[in-house]
Formats: C-alpha cells, sequence, structure tokens
C-alpha cells in the first residue's frame, strides 16, 4: 500500500486529508510540526510527502531540503502563499508540486496520483540502467558501485565481472566465459587474469563486509553467494 506522511499543524485539515486519502487506498502517516515530520521521515520509508509551510519546529523548506539529502521522493507543499516567488522557491528548493490552500480534496487526489506516476516512470527507467544484488547498487550508467551503501572504486574490467555476475545471480561462470564476456577477446590459454581480478574485487569488498558475495566453485569458475 502506498504510504504518504502528512506534514500539517492544523489537526482539522489534518484529519481531513487524512480521512480522504484512507478512503481512497492509501496509508497515511500524521505530524503536526516539522520537527514530527522529521523524525517520522527518518524512521520509516514513506512514497510521497504532504508538507505545509508554517510549521512549528522546523519550516517546511528546511524539512524539504532535509528530506533531499536523502530521497527523491515527491513532495507536495500546501501553502496559502500564493506570490509567484514563494512557488518558484519552493519548487527550485526541492518541491516537485505546489498546491495553494484552500484546494478540494478531489484535486489534492489528483495531484498526488501525477506525482506517484511519475515516480514509478522514473523508478523504471532507473533500473534499466542500476543492477542490484543483496546490498550492491551497479550504476551501468554512471560507472559507479556501491557496496553496504559505501561507494568503492573499481577499475572497467572489475566493473564489467561484476556486472556480468550480478545480471546472472544464479549461473557459475568458467574462467573462459568471464574473460571472452569482459575482455571482447578470445581466451586460449589457462593463465591468473580472472583470479587475481576477482582477489582484486575482494580486497575491496572486505571493508564492506561482502567479499564472501563472490564464491569460488572450484574445478569450474566463479558465483555469485544464493
Amino acid at each position: 500500500m502506498t504510504k504518504i506522511l502528512i506534514v500539517e499543524d492544523d489537526s482539522v485539515i489534518n484529519g481531513l486529508i487524512k480521512e480522504y486519502l484512507t478512503e481512497n487506498g492509501f496509508h497515511c502517516c500524521q505530524a503536526f510540526s516539522g520537527t514530527e515530520g522529521r523524525l517520522l521521515f527518518d524512521m520509516e520509508s514513506f512514497d510521497l510527502v504532504l508538507l505545509d509551510l508554517m510549521l512549528p519546529g522546523l519550516t517546511g523548506q528546511e524539512l524539504t531540503a532535509h528530506i533531499r539529502t536523502q530521497s527523491q521522493i515527491p513532495i507536495i507543499v500546501l501553502s496559502a502563499k500564493t506570490a509567484l516567488e514563494d512557488k518558484v522557491g519552493l519548487l527550485s528548493g526541492g518541491a516537485d508540486d505546489y498546491l495553494t490552500k484552500p484546494f478540494e480534496l478531489e484535486e489534492l487526489l489528483v495531484r498526488i496520483q501525477v506525482q506517484l506516476r511519475h515516480k514509478k516512470d522514473s523508478e523504471k527507467k532507473e533500473e534499466n540502467h542500476v543492477l542490484r544484488y543483496k546490498d550492491w547498487v551497479l550504476d551501468t550508467r554512471a560507472m559507479t558501485f556501491k557496496a553496504a551503501g559505501t561507494s568503492v572504486e573499481l577499475t572497467a574490467h572489475e566493473f564489467g565481472i561484476l556486472s556480468l555476475l550480478v545480471k546472472h545471480p544464479k549461473k557459475v561462470f568458467t574462467k573462459q566465459e568471464i574473460f571472452e564476456a569482459v575482455w571482447q577477446q578470445d581466451y586460449f590459454v589457462e593463465d591468473k587474469t580472472i583470479n587475481v581480478h576477482i582477489s582484486n574485487i575482494r580486497g575491496k569488498l572486505k571493508k564492506t563486509g561482502t567479499d564472501s558475495f563472490i564464491q569460488t566453485v572450484w574445478g569450474i569458475g566463479f558465483k555469485l553467494l544464493e
């Protein structure tokens, strides 16, 4: 179920939004100050945030900035401010949409649906070039690799080996298959190229505690831990 964080200090408005969205199939969590909103956001996972500007504790702008240090989830600002500079400033500062109070709940629902659709489309595009396996994340477009949240510098061949293994996590690869797929050259004789590269990768992964993810299948080659 889609989970929405409502950060609104007016308990009546907060309650009306929660009741309406719950009736339309959403799971809602309520916060009545910017500080409470930050605590909930840091503790739980949400798909979208509805955010008032004039909040006790952290302001809406400050909470938006905090969220953007960790996530790109949609943020819809709810505010009585109507000036163009306010809207431009908030949208430039990280908000995805701006709805002026008073508003109709039907319009809010439609805006939420639009933002969630954009989020889903964005995630689909990301899936095309982002590979994931357990605590590993490989971005084949940016050529970056993270293990357990830590960035790990890899050579082009090391990155190629991990990409190959992650794309086929249940397959046992021979050294010849790895060499020909990554180096794009014929593998004529047995040598230590693959062993050396696997050893180097494991060494770099050791500090992240994920070096054991690459398993040696004696007499055959290498595979990922199931």
